[in-house]
């Protein structure tokens, strides 16, 4: 199932939603028309005209990246490849898994366009393994004729799967993870060719901007940014998607979702940042505005706190999902991450301090293999400003009296899936614990020591929560439980996850 949609404006993207469940072929050409092939020239021109810039979180301009995947081909004298991420890993996205679902037709016509002007050699599209977006993008591609050869690449649901380099590196049958080095997809993407790489919801603007013209695409929105936005609401729980003219008041599109800012507004997701009520009083929907008052559009994530839930606790958790969620194979990452985690938790707790969080956060930032830990770092950093208050409440009386409760939503694991139902609970029998300290140093993103050196697998110091677990860490839970020796399981389920690990560390188990 997919959220409920609604606007605050004309319906462009959503057009045909109140009358289809899904467009079908027919349905969607009775909407938006005929799709008419233009020329490298026509679409840089077209892209240019309306400002296109991508949808899934950094906001490159589409035209340059065509120019350089153009450029590319032409110096290597290769073909090119088109690649529509339509992945979106993060928890709390899913403007496109609903385009997906509702308007395939619209992203297909985009990715068409781009293929017929870059006379691509093949077409990819990436989407989350087994979702309601997936069939009905297979069921798509059956409906039409596409103008290269195109298939569809299933991708596990996982934060870091948005990653374009991920994604290539998936399609290429390689491990779904980050690359260690940057590479431009323009110069080597699928099978080494340059590759156009962009959002789903890119496409679909692409689209429904050739089929309007851009003269009249830009009559709604902002001038420098025209056209409307796609954005994801979680209020209460519930997440809708709203498609909003830029330039319309925040506050007004909050309303239509029946909330308010409440205690603090995230924007952009877990690499975006929080604002406070005030300065969403403010804001409009465009990056300009959003960015002006403190904050980031991203991928268009929006998610007001409750004024009933404690706001460090809801930071925290996502900072360990965010650790957890780490590829492992660069120190800022598998270290940095849960160290920055931790330093959260004491803040938690009422102890560590604001800097020990801001010195974290610097060892990390910008020196990554990917974007990850400087999202993760920025969240982070975003909240210590906007929480300020509350972090003193914690400070001196240990806590601010109200409970957790995960407003902010998180991912069950694929790995526990089929053992534990998708999600699991996974606590410590202090009884039978020797205090050691080698679980934590083997997986410090799992498992991390409290304030009497005891380890922790929890969202919270002091309540073990749902975590994201490995199904190697399942196994040996289970087998300790039933006698083995705990810590010969532990290391074994750490070696298994990462091999070097058990090299780097056998002196700690003498």
């Amino acid at each position: 199932m997919v959220p409920a949609v609604g606007r605050a404006g004309p319906a462009r993207l959503t057009a045909g939603f109140e009358q289809f469940g899904r467009l079908d072929l027919w349905d969607h050409q009775q909407v938006h028309g005929d799709l008419r092939p233009l020329s490298s020239a026509e679409l840089i021109s077209l892209a240019e005209q309306i400002k296109l810039t991508g949808r899934g979180g950094a906001a490159f301009p589409f035209a340059r990246k065509v120019r350089a995947v153009i450029d590319s081909a032409m110096r290597q004298e290769k073909p090119i490849v088109v690649v529509v991420n339509a992945t979106e890993g993060e928890p709390a996205a899913w403007k496109d898994k609903v385009l997906l679902a509702r308007a395939p037709h619209l992203i297909l016509d985009g990715a068409s366009l781009a293929a017929w002007a870059l006379e691509a050699e093949e077409i990819v599209i990436g989407v989350e393994k087994d979702h309601v977006g997936h069939e009905s993008l297979r069921q798509a591609l059956a409906e039409r004729r596409m103008p290269a050869p195109t298939r569809i690449v299933g991708v596990p649901h996982r934060f870091i799967s948005g990653e374009g380099g991920a994604l290539v590196r998936g399609i290429n049958g390689e491990a779904h993870i980050p690359p260690g080095r940057k590479i431009r997809s323009s110069d080597s993407g699928v099978d080494g060719l340059p590759t156009l790489l962009s959002n789903a919801e890119t496409y679909a603007q692409l689209a429904f901007a050739a089929s309007l013209g851009p003269y009249d695409y830009a009559a709604v929105g902002t001038a420098k940014e025209p056209g409307t936005v796609l954005l994801t609401i979680t209020a209460n729980g519930k997440p809708s998607v709203v498609e909003a003219p830029t330039g319309v008041p925040l506050k007004e599109v909050l309303r239509m979702c029946g909330t308010n800012p409440g205690q603090g507004l995230l924007l952009g997701g877990y690499h975006g940042k929080w604002i406070t009520a005030e300065a969403a009083s403010r804001a409009e929907i465009s990056r300009e505005s959003l960015t002006e008052v403190g904050g980031t559009l991203g991928a268009g994530i929006m998610i007001p706190l409750p004024e009933d839930t404690c706001p460090l606790g809801e930071v925290e958790r996502v900072m360990h999902y965010m650790a957890a969620e780490s590829a492992g194979q660069c120190g800022p990452c598998r270290l940095g991450l849960p160290d920055l985690a931790r330093t959260v938790s004491k803040l938690v707790q009422g102890g560590g301090g604001q800097a020990a969080v801001r010195a974290a956060a610097g060892v990390v930032k910008g020196r990554g293999a990917c974007s990850h830990p400087d999202g993760t770092s920025r969240f982070a950093l975003s909240a210590l400003e906007v929480f300020a208050e509350d972090i003193a409440t914690h400070a001196y009386s240990e806590g601010c009296g109200r409970p957790v409760k995960g407003v902010l939503p998180l991912s069950s694991s694929p790995e526990t899936e089929g053992t534990t139902g998708g999600v699991g609970k996974l606590v410590v029998d202090w009884t039978r614990c020797d205090g050691h300290g080698l679980c934590a140093h083997l997986v410090p993103e799992l498992i991390r020591l409290d304030g009497n050196g005891y380890p922790a697998i929890a969202d919270t110091p002091s309540r073990p929560g749902w975590r994201r677990m490995p199904g190697a860490l399942w196994t040996c839970a289970r087998a300790s439980r039933s006698g083995s020796p705990a810590s010969r399981q532990v290391a074994s389920a750490a070696r298994r996850r990462n091999p070097s690990a058990g090299r780097q560390n056998r002196s700690a188990r003498g």
